[in-house]
């Protein structure tokens, strides 16, 4: 029988989301992983929109109000909704 293993992060001011999770799972063997929860925020966020060829940067700070994907070797699928300070995602 195969147990699920949590490794609970906090990231720091500055750190790259993806990034950070990527290398995280790639350090600690994580060959089929998943977001289980995130909560937080974001400042200047990059976000590659459906159907688009390059990502976008968008300015100010921005709350995390959902983050869901995988992890595997190959690196992360990520999906997040972010609310402005006005509460516009």
């Amino acid at each position: 029988m195969t147990t699920m293993r949590t490794l609970p992060l906090r990231l720091r001011p500055g750190q790259d989301l993806r990034a950070t999770l990527e290398r995280v799972a790639r350090l600690r063997g994580v060959r089929a992983g998943f977001v289980l929860s995130a909560v937080g925020s974001l400042e200047d966020p990059c976000i590659r929109f459906a159907g688009a060829a390059a990502a976008i940067s968008l300015p100010g700070r921005f709350e995390i109000v959902s983050l869901s994907g995988t992890l595997s070797r190959e690196g992360a699928h990520l999906h997040i909704a972010i609310a402005d300070a006005q509460g516009s995602s």
